[in-house]
């Protein structure tokens, strides 16, 4: 990516060389608008020598929808207006300082409008020529698309022309533009007055503070920019963008810190690592030393150009000299997405008043007898799993079975204080995330030796769910196989439970496999047709699982969609979703005694990948139940990796109250035999023994 790939729309030129493509042909760029002054207005003219007024072909209407006219040339036009001519619209406005894909498919019969490779308008062009045009007006060939004469302020990238159609999806994912923008979820010691407008601390240098704030450089899909940048901050006033003078024998207006020495932040850039700038930074100039004017922060990348869309402002800034003591009755700009780099620590969230939790997680475990969090120094750190199954209420004795309810709704006080089920997921319970909590001596904590610190084991058993995900993305990139296992035997410890144990010590192997399946099926482009992930998926299902076993059918592969909220076109956001769900269950597949289920045709054991829903509705027939211990085995859609149920199988079953229960296995003592070498009995003798269930329930599949 670089100055020349970004181009002005009055530059634009696109040139016919055949007459046939000028019948038949897609046009696409990527077009970035700043706000029109004057509108309706003509974004791309047609062009012929013999014509002296040209044509619109794109033209912003009054109401900001996009007209996309034939190629369509008069030498002797009688049309007052072309608004008169057949042409087609979008549904929707065209969003300005904001980079969309135009594609425009465009023959003798059809118009069609494409805003981000989904079609937004259409025109049949058959009957509507004639009448528009009369009989004395005939079409002549097209030479030329500009923009020369356009009076909108906008810019392009990635310009074709294609003498063919069907290709308009494809150039969207092709090369997509890149944008700068503030993550509004990294900013830290920042706090929002209730007109919006930041307040910050600063002024003499015994006063003003620090505060954070991250800028992204991403493309449009939200893939971080991997080339080389760097990113300058400056100080504006709100009003006009002007900068902010520099006081005569004093300190920059805008500072910057590194390694503790403050520098004028014009003078020290921030790299671009993996699409991410971050910035501590420092105002010395106060409001009420400039009329009370307000403030902005700007970030550009020079480097790379003067463009709109390599720019961005801050909120507006009011810069104020606050006595620290009163500091504490503010309340503080949280985050709503944390923006944390867990593996160092840095930028803890914040609470309402100001204070940081970071300190507390480690104070409370050490410190509170009472306290509920952390379990540490248990002699058993959850189930002896044995080889048989024993089946109990969730509400009743033990909890450290092979099975736990999914009737049971009940939340005690947990390592993580929330529900395990949002929406339609699904609502049984499990040791991991509903574990009974108390303290012992904090000898038994590791070594802070250890390459993973006693923080990040900390922020891992109170994080949530994608919060975790994050982390361990983070750490197996970079820690060995051994680190995370240590790591998960160090989570086990605090969290006092071993459930979380499997899920991290598949984390490298997942995300690793993961991102060598993406690269293979997308070769390099940001999004790929979902019929061909569906082939290259099959691939990688049968290598996980060693190909021994059956493949996937287009009734899993509709299930996996429905999991990921996979389109005709899929991102690579989609395609994690997926990922997440499926690596685990292929992970459990692969394990002797559960393939031998999975590969079983008589009784086929496993019937593929269905719902709850799909399960109960096979359990009742014609409207009424099947016999009491009738059973169906499914894998539950709602857990993801790394939730510590992922992969694991759930038994939906008849039971004697003629009611539909669902029960969790979990399947940690099959793991854990293999790393000690001990044999399992096979799963189907083990299910059978156990009274409630007595007859394998077959799946009726809706048509």
């Amino acid at each position: 990516m670089g100055v020349q790939d970004y181009s002005f729309l009055r530059d634009l030129q696109v040139e016919f060389k055949d007459y046939e493509v000028t019948n038949k042909f897609s046009l696409c760029f990527w077009l970035y608008l700043n706000e029109p002054s004057t509108l309706p207005s003509t974004i791309l003219y047609q062009e012929h020598p013999d014509v002296t007024s040209h044509a619109p072909f794109l033209l912003l209407d009054e109401r900001k929808k996009i007209l996309l006219f034939p190629s369509l040339i008069s030498s002797h036009s009688n049309i007052t207006s072309w608004r008169e001519v057949a042409h087609a619209i979008s549904e929707c406005e065209f969003p300005t300082k904001k980079w969309v894909h135009v594609g425009c498919e465009v023959t003798q019969d059809l118009l069609h409008l494409y805003f981000d490779g989904k079609i937004v308008g259409e025109k049949c062009l058959t009957s509507s020529l004639s009448n528009d045009m009369g009989s004395d007006n005939s079409r002549i060939s097209l030479t030329c698309i500009s923009g020369k004469d356009s009076q909108l302020d906008g810019y392009v990238h990635s310009s074709e022309l294609f003498p063919i159609l069907s290709t308009i999806e494809n150039h969207y994912v092709k090369d997509p533009p890149v944008q700068l923008s503030i993550d509004s979820s990294s900013a830290y010691e920042i706090e929002e007055d209730s007109d919006g407008v930041w307040s910050i601390v600063g002024g003499k240098a015994s006063c003003r503070r620090n505060f954070d704030i991250d800028v992204t450089l991403m493309d449009n899909f939200s893939r971080p920019m991997t080339e080389e940048a760097e990113v300058v901050a400056s100080l504006v006033y709100s009003d006009d963008n002007t900068p902010v003078e520099k006081p005569v024998d004093a300190d920059a207006a805008l500072l910057t810190s590194y390694d503790g020495i403050e520098y004028a932040s014009s003078d020290r850039p921030s790299k671009v690592i993996s699409g991410r700038a971050s910035f501590k930074l420092k105002i010395s100039q106060l409001s009420s030393k400039c009329d009370n004017r307000l403030f902005r922060i700007r970030f550009d990348s020079p480097k790379l150009g003067k463009y709109p869309f390599l720019e961005v402002f801050s909120r507006p800034i009011r810069c104020i000299s606050r006595n620290r003591s009163t500091r504490a009755t503010s309340l503080m700009l949280r985050k709503s997405s944390l923006g944390i780099h867990l593996l160092n620590g840095s930028q803890s969230p914040v609470l309402d008043d100001g204070s940081s939790d970071r300190p507390c997680i480690v104070r409370e475990a050490k410190q509170s007898p009472s306290s509920k969090r952390v379990k540490l120094g248990q002699e058993k750190l959850c189930a002896n799993f044995k080889d048989d199954f024993v089946l109990k209420q969730a509400n009743g004795g033990s909890r450290s079975h092979s099975w736990t309810s999914e009737d049971n709704h009940a939340h005690q006080n947990s390592l993580v204080a929330r529900p395990v089920s949002h929406g339609g997921a699904e609502n049984f319970s499990s040791d991991s995330e509903n574990s009974e909590t108390t303290n012992s001596p904090i000898d038994d904590l590791p070594s802070n030796r250890d390459p993973i610190s006693d923080m990040v084991v900390f922020k891992y058993c109170l994080a949530d769910l994608n919060e975790r995900r994050l982390l361990l993305k983070e750490m197996a990139m970079t820690a060995k196989e051994e680190e995370l296992a240590t790591f998960a035997e160090r989570v086990s410890l605090f969290s006092g439970c071993s459930h979380h144990r499997h899920q991290i010590s598949i984390s490298k192997r997942l995300i690793e496999e993961g991102i060598n399946c993406w690269n293979l099926i997308s070769n390099d482009n940001h999004h790929v047709l979902w019929e061909n992930l569906v082939s290259g998926l099959q691939e990688h299902f049968l290598k996980m699982t060693f190909g021994r076993i059956r493949s996937l059918t287009h009734q899993d592969f509709n299930l996996l969609r429905r999991v990921s909220g996979c389109q005709d076109l899929v991102s690579q956001d989609n395609f994690e979703k997926l990922w997440c769900w499926l690596y685990p269950v292929a992970f459990t597949l692969s394990q002797q005694c559960i393939s031998s289920l999975w590969g079983s045709t008589s009784p086929m054991w496993i019937e593929g990948f269905i719902t709850k829903e799909e399960a109960e509705s096979s359990l009742r027939s014609l409207g009424a139940l099947q016999e009491p211990g009738t059973y169906i085995l499914r894998f539950p859609t709602s857990r993801s990796w790394p939730h510590p149920d992922a992969g694991n199988l759930v038994v939906t079953y008849v039971g004697s109250d003629y009611t539909i229960h669902h029960r969790l296995m979990s399947l940690e003592f099959i793991y854990s035999s293999g790393v000690k070498g001990t044999t399992i009995r096979p799963i189907q003798d083990m299910l059978l023994e156990q009274p409630e269930l007595r007859r394998l329930g077959r799946i009726v599949r809706s048509q």
